[in-house]
């Protein structure tokens, strides 16, 4: 696991901007702080976007370095705005679709001044404490520096992909030093490590910043590299030059090949001895690099024994065989077997860098900055400079020529354009970039900053109380009798939907999800029956996968689906929520992310949180109880309409909601007490156990998916009473929900604790009840009183914070561990580096010096019974025996009995180093990056066999070009409708938009088939996007027309990628000219509820609608012509 962070900076034209105007803007907004009108903050946040964007770049740093004592009437303004939109007062008169609006512009502002605060005027004090006294940068000089700031806090957000190491190189040119003024030393050292200087023969300089070290927190190495960079007076004296450049590569590094040693920390060089200067950073593993050292000849220093020392080694030679330094870095990295991102320099291109990505796995991000590209290879390193980004995949094929993978030359001229970005394939064949192909992130630095918690988890556990406010934000309204209600808008609960509940058409509503969103429908599903129990609507909860595999029905139209999603991308969800669609059901999402895959895909919406509340951690907890909380509200809001269930608790649930983050946040002031227990529990044991009954059998199942994901274990969850039929015989730490239990069911579940600890099991109970209710159980987690329909969350918050610090206790007992691994690699550096002559009898000597604590500890742990739990047996025997030879313990000449080797003090070591990582490795619980995980499910099934419904227009349509993930949900279900018009497709001319968003748009032909080729286009004489196809491209909408010059019929269907048109797919079609009755009303109401608009339009002057009459019309008349002149001949039909 590693991390990639480059910057390629263009010097900029850019006017320095008015300081003094931007903080009048800042304080004009700051001092008329307001909610109630949403377009003067919708006018206000356009002045911080503003604001924002002129101190971005080498302008904005000059701003404030030339006005610096603005700085903190700048902060204070800030402070004010941010302090103000972290929980804006919500107005009962605000509409719930102006509720939405201020959640998404509230978001926006508070991104904004985060932004401008840590971003720009952050970055501006970083730069200022890298800056030398003694050797003042130019305004140039500046520029570089900036770049490296921005390199150094991209390396700091990468790290949580590995840490062990890092580097960082800045490549400068057109500087003013003189040959004699670069030491000797720094210039000859082999090993290429942290100081050293390289010269290339077009003059350019590369500085190389390096740190390695096992043992050390976040943040540790780039503060290491900073401390480098500032004390290194040769890099100050060449950034004083009037015109100098630069360019920056820098990574971050947990290594799986290769010792941990600055030598071994990238970047890399080829070998001094070669005639130009070559360097490479990388992630992934090159499998076939030993391989490629034989075959090539290619000389690696002693001290080096990464595998990434193959790149540059082999660039370097293909360039000597007389290839262009593009070319040989094309045919060094088609060499390579695995999965590998690299990003290369070749200092006599200084205004280049290169990229390179090969394999699943592996991406890099190319960000499009003001004057510059930020490459990183996750889309948090690129934030701090720009959302915008081109995504380099390895598993893309490009062309079908060619393996998958790309290549990418940026160049420095053209920093921050498509223009300036070079892409080929394997084959060296170009792949042009074009604007389509960029993507936006709605991450900010603000949602991936940690603050001064040691994870994000943690972090995120304790904003879970902010989440569930803003998701009842506007929504749970406190009206003038002092009673709350629920007011939901059009918008999540579609005006529709409302009337097919009211007329008894919805007798079923299942909700879904998978993984923690599924057992978050597990709760809103009971919430939902619990509303509805006086009805004859069935509700159920099911794993997505569940309802698409074994429950689909050909007609879906009488149920409700309500999918939970976080990230509105899970492809299980998503993809059974296109095929229950595809049959008529209705859809409600509970998702967290705007402008998500599911939102598309949904009839309406209801945001968790502020619609933007990004989780980090793999592990998803403040979204849990975010979905639970929608989940209630649109419980309650559907139990309204149909007017279900008079005995309801609605008062006081609502009354319970509305002091559920309270109650969190109180809870949360128990977490030293929780961390205790599971310091003393966890460790020690190897099978855990989660219970709960009624509603806490949610929460044993949200517990247990956490604490398997954190700890590393596979956990049973069951009902309590059932527990001691299962089992017991294991001896388990039991973790038993008992949260909002009243009456004589506390007595019963106490008897069960007291069966548990009968069998030797350790039953900890999570309970509002008084403690000593519970007399057998090992210990209490007291949780403060809610109403018991509400008891779970708490009872999970419970668990998720046991789980955070279980993993954290477990974790612990690796670091003395990890202290022994590194001494042992600095010993090992030092012989293969043969920078001291250590013999094997000295190095025992000096090791025994650092194991025996090391050792203490170890068997101290291994004596208490506290290793049991997560160290295998045989781990633990092993590490224990060679800790003893290394000590002195146990004879040498005893080993070959042991391990049938000949023992000897290097082959101890050896063995002892291989035992420590093993024993780390069974230890370590990262606690944010979970091992075989990633945050976003983007793979799952795709149920072939319930494919796109089999109908020939939509097929007509692919076959025609289109892309299947062009085409929205709304756009599938009406061309299903339409095709029962449509009698033949008989050519078609597929168009791409380009410039959408902005004033001059325009298309070009992509294709055309058909009697489309006999059709003159005006697109081939002017390339301006307007009238019908503007229409189309800027609603997103199918419409069927007619050409206004040759009066043939077309359908018009717009391409949609990432929520913009991209292009649109015309079809020359004809119409069927006898549809029956029945078949036109499918039609009609399958196009814009088409059928609804002519009826209501007929009956504004006739007293009843004659469906038959529809028939006298064409279908084209029908879907064609204006509603209004169809209901003007319906119309003459009656008076006749």
């Amino acid at each position: 696991m590693c991390g990639i962070i480059a910057v390629l900076r263009r010097p900029s034209t850019r006017e320095v901007p008015e300081l003094v105007e931007l903080l009048g803007l800042l304080e004009s907004v700051s001092n008329s702080l307001s909610v109630e009108d949403l377009k003067i903050l919708k006018k206000q946040v356009e002045s911080l976007d503003f604001v924002n964007s002129q101190l971005k770049g080498l302008p904005g740093f000059l701003a404030l370095l030339t006005n610096e004592g603005l700085i903190p009437a700048i902060e204070t303004s800030l402070d004010r705005l941010f302090d103000f939109f972290q929980n804006p007062e919500v107005q009962p008169s605000l509409s719930s679709n102006d509720v939405e609006v201020l959640n998404v512009l509230s978001s926006r502002m508070r991104d904004l001044v985060w932004s401008i605060k840590n971003d720009r005027v952050g970055s501006y004090k970083r730069v200022s404490d890298l800056t030398s006294k003694k050797f003042p940068p130019s305004h140039q000089g500046f520029s570089a520096l900036l770049s490296l700031q921005q390199a150094l806090s991209g390396l700091d957000r990468l790290e949580v992909r590995g840490r062990d190491s890092a580097g960082l190189q800045i490549l400068v040119w057109d500087h003013d030093l003189a040959d004699f003024e670069i030491p000797e030393d720094r210039l000859n050292d082999l090993l290429f490590c942290s100081g050293s200087v390289r010269k290339s023969s077009n003059g350019s300089l590369l500085f190389v910043y390096k740190t390695a070290s096992e043992i050390g927190d976040l943040g540790d190495n780039t503060n290491s590299l900073r401390q480098s960079i500032v004390s290194d007076d040769l890099l100050a004296k060449a950034l004083s030059g009037k015109n100098v450049k630069a360019n920056i590569v820098g990574h971050t590094r947990w290594a799986s090949v290769g010792l941990i040693s600055e030598s071994n920390a990238h970047p890399v060089e080829a070998s001094s001895t070669k005639q130009e200067v070559v360097t490479t950073v990388q992630n992934g593993d090159i499998d076939n690099y030993a391989d490629l050292i034989a075959s090539y000849g290619l000389e690696i220093p002693k001290g080096i024994t990464t595998d990434a020392r193959v790149a540059p080694e082999l660039w370097q030679k293909n360039r000597i065989d007389g290839i262009s330094s593009e070319e040989s870095f094309i045919n060094t990295v088609r060499n390579f077997e695995g999965s590998v991102a690299i990003a290369g320099v070749d200092a006599s291109h200084p205004e280049n860098i290169f990229l390179s990505v090969k394999g699943s796995g592996q991406a890099l991000y190319v960000g499009l900055a003001e004057d510059a590209y930020l490459v990183a290879s996750e889309p948090y390193g690129l934030v701090e400079m720009t959302n915008t980004y081109l995504r380099v995949d390895g598993e893309e094929l490009i062309d079908d020529f060619s393996e998958k993978g790309q290549v990418i030359r940026l160049d420095m001229h053209l920093a921050g354009t498509v223009e300036g970005i070079a892409r080929k394939t394997f084959a060296s064949n170009d792949a042009k970039v074009f604007e389509e192909d960029l993507s936006e992130t709605e991450i900010s630095t603000r949602d991936i900053d940690r603050g001064s918690y040691k994870h994000y988890l943690l972090k995120e556990i304790e904003e879970s109380p902010s989440s569930v406010r803003a998701t009842l934000r506007g929504r749970l309204i406190k009206g003038e009798n002092g009673e709350f209600d629920v007011r939901l808008g059009a918008e999540t609960f579609p005006d529709q939907l409302k009337r097919d509940l009211e007329l008894e058409k919805i007798t079923k509503v299942i909700v879904i999800g998978q993984g923690t969103a599924a057992v978050a429908a597990r709760a809103v599903a009971t919430a939902i029956s619990s509303e509805l129990g006086e009805t004859e609507i069935n509700v159920k909860a099911k794993p997505a996968t569940e309802l698409s595999a074994f429950e689909l029905v050909s007609d879906m139209s009488n149920t409700l689906v309500i999918p939970i999603s976080q990230s509105g991308t899970t492809t299980d969800t998503n993809r059974t929520v296109e095929l229950v669609r595809a049959r008529g059901a209705k859809v409600i999402a509970i998702v967290n992310r705007r402008n998500s895959d599911l939102t598309d895909r949904a009839d309406g919406v209801l945001y968790t949180s502020d619609g933007r509340d990004i989780e980090m951690s793999v592990a998803s907890t403040k979204a849990f109880y975010s979905q639970v909380v929608a989940g209630y509200l649109l419980a309650f809001a559907i139990s309204e309409v149909v007017s279900a269930n008079k005995q309801s608790k609605r008062k006081a649930v609502l009354e319970a909601l509305n002091s559920l983050p309270e109650e969190m946040e109180e809870l949360l002031g128990l977490r030293g007490h929780i961390s205790q227990l599971a310091n003393r529990y966890a460790p020690p044991r190897r099978h855990w156990a989660i219970v709960g009954s009624g509603g806490n059998v949610v929460a044993a199942e949200e517990i247990r998916i956490k604490l398997s994901e954190l700890c590393y274990k596979s956990i049973a969850s069951d009902v309590i009473e059932d527990k001691k039929h299962i089992d017991l015989s294991s001896e388990p730490m039991i973790l038993v929900c008992a949260n909002g239990i009243t009456g004589s069911t506390v007595d019963d579940i106490a008897k069960e604790v007291a069966i548990f600890r009968a069998h030797k099991a350790a039953p900890i109970v999570i309970t509002d009840s008084e403690p000593g209710k519970f007399p057998d159980a090992l210990d209490v987690i007291p949780v403060p009183p809610t109403h018991p329909y509400l008891a779970f969350v708490l009872a999970t918050m419970a668990g998720h914070l046991f789980g955070y610090e279980a993993a954290c206790s477990i974790d612990s007992q690796a670091q003395p561990l990890r202290i022994a691994h590194a001494v042992i690699e600095n010993l090992t550096n030092d012989r293969l580096t043969e920078q001291s002559a250590i013999s094997n009898d000295e190095v025992f000597d000096r090791l025994r010096e650092d194991l025996r604590k090391v050792s203490n500890f170890f068997f101290d742990e291994l004596r208490n019974g506290r290793l049991n739990g997560h160290l295998e047996a045989s781990t633990s025997v092993r590490l224990a025996s060679l800790l003893r030879y290394s000590l002195g313990e146990i004879p040498l000449d005893l080993y070959q009995i042991e391990f049938g080797r000949v023992g000897t003090p290097s082959l101890v070591i050896d063995e002892l180093a291989k035992a420590l990582v093993l024993a780390i490795e069974e230890l370590t619980r990262p606690v944010d990056a979970i091992k075989h995980q990633a945050k976003t499910v983007t793979v799952g099934i795709s149920r072939s066999d319930e494919n796109l419904p089999d109908v020939s227009l939509v097929k007509r349509v692919l076959e025609s070009g289109t892309s299947r993930d062009c085409i929205s949900y709304e756009t599938l279900k009406l061309l299903v409708s339409l095709d029962l018009a449509i009698d033949e497709v008989t050519g078609h001319t597929r168009y791409r938009i380009s410039g959408l968003d902005t004033d001059n748009p325009t298309l070009t032909i992509v294709d055309r088939e058909g009697v489309s080729l006999g059709i003159k286009s005006r697109v081939e004489r002017d390339l301006e996007l307007r009238g019908t196809k503007h229409r189309v491209a800027t609603s997103k909408k199918v419409l069927l027309t007619k050409g206004l010059r040759d009066e043939r019929t077309i359908l018009l269907i717009p391409e949609v990628k990432d929520g913009e048109t991209t292009g649109i797919n015309l079809l020359h079609v004809s119409l069927h000219k006898n549809l029956g009755i029945q078949e036109i009303r499918k039609v009609l109401n399958g196009y814009y509820n088409r059928y609804e608009a002519i009826q209501d339009a007929v009956r504004e002057t006739e007293p009843s609608f004659r469906e038959d009459f529809l028939s006298k019309q064409s279908i084209e008349q029908l879907l064609v012509d204006s509603v209004d002149l169809v209901a003007e001949r319906m119309r003459g039909l009656t008076d006749d």
